[in-house]
């Protein structure tokens, strides 16, 4: 299938978008920007459990400062979005920046889960800002068989993080506390606002206007498109497994198997080399298929992981080798589903594409937040929560994911929902 069969807005006429700057620096800058939530996340990992030996925290509670990093990220983009249809994509980025490095602080200073979790909160609702704008950015200059592309690319920068991160976050936890951790994470926002003012030009056309009432009706219109919801609702789904395994896996693998930190960075960045080498994949793949076929092959692995992860879960098994082959797999599938169903969803809209793109990420931390939050909630010192709730994102993936590509035509030419 051609690109001319891509599903593109109602209006298809070429805008000073299409000459605005592209290339490595710019797409390097992105990648970096969309790095921040996997940064914030994997960075700290390691010291879970020395954290809550530190601040006295209860078994679960420290789940928790991963399900409020979720869920403020998930809130955050819902206001960056419209925003930056509205005034740019460049303030609101810069604002959010700012924000994220302020709470990155307000965390190192913690002495309480309270304050912990309220910092984490705040730090997700400015580092949203990066992660939404810069998918609006990427649909501002490319089309979507380009921009399925490029979010592949972005995998392989972000991907990075997973990569180094863990393992970072154990040398700073050996060498100083945990707290190094964040005073390392304020520094890298305050990188990225001197980086982003430097070098991100301005890309939206800014024809969005009207108030908050404009913005709902706005999001209302999107979420009337069944099929952008169930693109969302499937990547959303198979991101959020993802999350339940970062937010169960240090107590799965240094408490149960008896890992040390060290050990566990390095299974970690395994299963994160899985997903950048099947989001490289995917950009080959690109070449000769459609982001809709691959999605549907994709989603029947992702589900068919799930169900094994849950059964080694289930049955005791005694083997952390076992466990971390179906976490590959899994997550492996992520580098395909996440570029894929992001092009898919975003190439529906233009013009609102900040808002667009609020959505979609909103959904997909919505939903990492509640399987952040069922973890914590369940756990009972085995891989049986893990295993449970991969097992139901991974098939909820493959139903909305498969129903939202079940014609195999998911980008033809449709009227945008009104």
């Amino acid at each position: 299938m051609s690109s001319a069969s891509l599903d593109r807005p109602a209006s298809t006429t070429p805008g000073p978008v299409d000459t605005r700057p592209r290339g490595a620096p710019l797409l390097l800058l992105l990648g970096i920007l969309t790095a921040i939530a996997s940064l914030s996340i994997d960075m700290y990992l390691p010291a879970l459990p020395a954290i809550a030996a530190d601040l006295r925290a209860a078994p679960g509670l420290l789940e928790a400062t991963l399900a409020a990093f979720f869920a403020g990220f998930a809130l955050g983009q819902l206001v960056y979005g419209p925003l930056s249809d509205r005034v740019g994509r460049r303030a609101p980025l810069l604002g959010g920046l700012a924000l994220y490095s302020v709470a990155s602080i307000v965390c190192a200073m913690a002495a309480t889960p309270g304050v912990l979790i309220a910092g984490r909160t705040a730090q997700a609702l400015g580092g949203a800002a990066a992660l939404v704008i810069a998918r609006a950015v990427v649909r501002d200059l490319y089309d979507a068989q380009d921009a399925a592309r490029v979010f592949s690319r972005l995998i392989l920068i972000m991907g990075l993080a997973p990569v180094l991160a863990p393992s970072l976050g154990s040398l700073l936890l050996v060498r100083f506390s945990w707290r190094a951790v964040f005073w390392l994470l304020a520094a890298f926002g305050v990188a990225c606002l001197i980086a982003t003012a430097r070098r991100l030009p301005e890309t939206s056309p800014r024809t969005a206007a009207g108030g908050l009432s404009t913005v709902v009706r706005g999001y209302l219109r999107i979420l009337a498109d069944l099929r952008f919801v169930g693109l969302a609702l499937g990547g959303g789904f198979a991101a959020a497994g993802m999350f339940a395994y970062i937010a169960a896996s240090p107590f799965v693998f240094i408490e149960q198997f008896g890992l040390s930190p060290r050990q566990f960075a390095i299974i970690f960045g395994c299963n994160a080399f899985a997903l950048i080498g099947n989001s490289q994949l995917n950009r080959l793949r690109l070449r000769r298929s459609t982001p809709a076929l691959i999605l549907g092959r994709q989603l029947y692995v992702t589900a068919g992981a799930a169900i094994v992860i849950a059964a080694l879960a289930w049955a005791g098994v005694t083997s952390w080798l076992l466990l971390t082959a179906g976490l590959f797999v899994f997550v492996g599938t992520i580098g395909a589903v996440g570029p894929n169903t992001t092009a898919a969803a975003l190439a529906r809209y233009r013009e609102d594409a900040g808002s667009a793109s609020a959505l979609l990420g909103s959904l997909q931390f919505a939903l990492a937040a509640l399987a952040g939050a069922a973890v914590g909630t369940w756990h009972d010192g085995t891989a049986r929560p893990l295993g449970t709730v991969v097992l139901v994102c991974g098939l909820a993936a493959w139903v909305c994911g498969t129903l939202a590509t079940s014609d195999h035509v998911p980008f033809r030419r449709t009227r945008r929902p009104t």
